[in-house]
């Protein structure tokens, strides 16, 4: 059943094909790599083989079905004092809200992976204007013209761009077109949902609560990007600048990303699994000791996924394409230039992709998570803990690996949105980490015998 849960998330993938039927095919393979980076997480084996350790066991231990785990408890919970669910109307309402829940948090991860392939392709300034409620795209030759037009009084244009052409600048016009109708569809298909669930009665004063906060957060995203993207359309502060966004405002704008789409994704966990699976004292106390070591090593992810923005705004991955040198030396000269010292670390290209900051900053998310695997392997832990666990440690290889290669690749288009994907992916098996180690109800903590049941 927890299965059934997940996999709608799938289903997200037709909704994207209404959009994309109208756009040229000049950005039919840039998409494609969004639409495949979003599954990452979603449709893998990871989440396949996660859902079989719910199932499975070691030899000689019980661990119950899938059923058990998130339903059964959830039925359990209407007359257990201790735990109050988020949804009403029992497990069929438990489950259409998760499923939109899960799918609203698949559309932002694939809003995240499109973001990135629209700065990697230099798109996101090639519009100059912004409406809250969007508009039509330029319909005929003469709008077109118009929209060029207007482009060339940019600062991009008359210092990057000066000669292209109309078909290259549809092509860049329609991938930052793409990624702002893509967000403002998401806020059209949270809305109409959660409308109707309030009016089913399905979403609780708490649920209601949480979500009305999360879509407040996704209105002022918008506001938040065209806040960004403004600062790239003025005129760069020496004559031999590139134009290029604030990486202050690029990090505001994809941490607010991430703290959207952490907070659908654990929402919908709350929803369709309101107990952490659980079946005796001793894997409770195994999970409270694995979390006090998880929390602080989530925080390093979430830093880490946040540090990609002022390598990004600061197009520091073009600088240095060697590794582990930085070209000829191992620590540029220039380092620390800038005065004061705390702007070197968000603003000088060198010292931003120093490795003791970017590559090692990796580097020591790998250690840490790695860390946690080790000491937690003698802890008697539920079989889907310890594979969340393990599973965490080979997407933190996977994220170094890719972050090397995009280095020494000079950031190409696939690999710059794949290791973008993989920061998200990465933290995304650090929220179901997380998630898992909570603290059972009270009513669940009595029922449970001091050691899982053998066969």
């Amino acid at each position: 059943m927890f299965r059934s849960r997940l996999s709608p998330f799938l289903l997200v993938k037709s909704n994207r094909k209404a959009l994309y039927n109208h756009l040229t095919q000049a950005t039919s393979s840039s998409s494609r790599v969004a639409r495949e980076e979003t599954s990452r997480f979603f449709s893998t084996g990871i989440v396949r083989r996660i859902l079989h350790d719910f199932r499975s066991s070691p030899k000689g231990q019980y661990v119950p079905s899938l059923r058990n785990v998130s339903t059964v408890h959830s039925l359990n919970a209407k007359s257990n004092e201790g735990l109050k669910l988020l949804v009403n109307g029992g497990p069929h309402a438990q489950k259409m809200v998760g499923i939109w829940l899960f799918g609203s948090a698949a559309w932002v991860f694939s809003m995240v992976v499109l973001g990135g392939v629209t700065r990697l392709t230099r798109s996101g300034l090639s519009i100059t204007d912004w409406k809250f409620s969007g508009g039509l795209p330029p319909l005929s030759d003469e709008e077109w013209l118009q929209e060029f037009e207007k482009y060339k009084l940019s600062p991009e244009y008359k210092r990057v761009n000066r000669g292209m052409s109309i078909d290259d600048f549809k092509f860049i016009y329609w991938m930052e077109y793409a990624h702002r109708m893509w967000g403002r569809a998401l806020g059209i298909m949270f809305a109409l949902p959660f409308s109707y669930f309030l009016r089913k009665g399905y979403i609780t004063v708490r649920l209601g609560l949480k979500l009305s906060t999360l879509f407040a957060l996704g209105a002022g995203q918008g506001l938040i990007g065209w806040w960004m993207v403004k600062s790239g359309l003025e005129e760069p502060p020496t004559e031999y600048a590139q134009p290029r966004v604030s990486p202050y405002r690029l990090a505001a704008h994809l941490t607010s990303a991430f703290v959207i789409y952490s907070g659908l994704l654990w929402t919908g966990l709350s929803v369709v699994m309101p107990e952490p699976p659980a079946e005796s004292m001793s894997w409770v106390k195994g999970a409270a000791k694995v979390k006090r070591l998880a929390l602080p090593v989530s925080l390093l992810v979430g830093i880490t996924a946040v540090s990609g923005a002022f390598v990004a705004g600061n197009d520091a991955g073009h600088a240095y394409n060697t590794f582990p040198k930085m070209g000829d030396t191992w620590i540029p000269e220039d380092v620390l230039e800038m005065k004061p010292l705390i702007r070197n670390f968000f603003e000088n290209t060198s010292m931003v992709q120093f490795p003791e900051i970017r590559v090692n900053l990796y580097s020591s998310t790998l250690v840490s998570i790695g860390s946690l695997w080790w000491l937690t392997r003698k802890v008697d832990l539920h079989p889907a803990v310890r594979y969340l666990i393990g599973s965490n440690v080979g997407m933190a290889g996977l994220q170094v690996t890719l972050g090397i290669s995009t280095l020494l690749s000079y950031v190409p288009v696939s690999l710059g949105s794949a290791h973008q994907a993989g920061a998200l992916t990465l933290m995304s098996l650090m929220i179901l980490l997380i998630h898992t180690l909570r603290k059972p109800s009270p009513a669940l903590l009595k029922s449970l015998p001091k050691v899982a049941k053998t066969i």
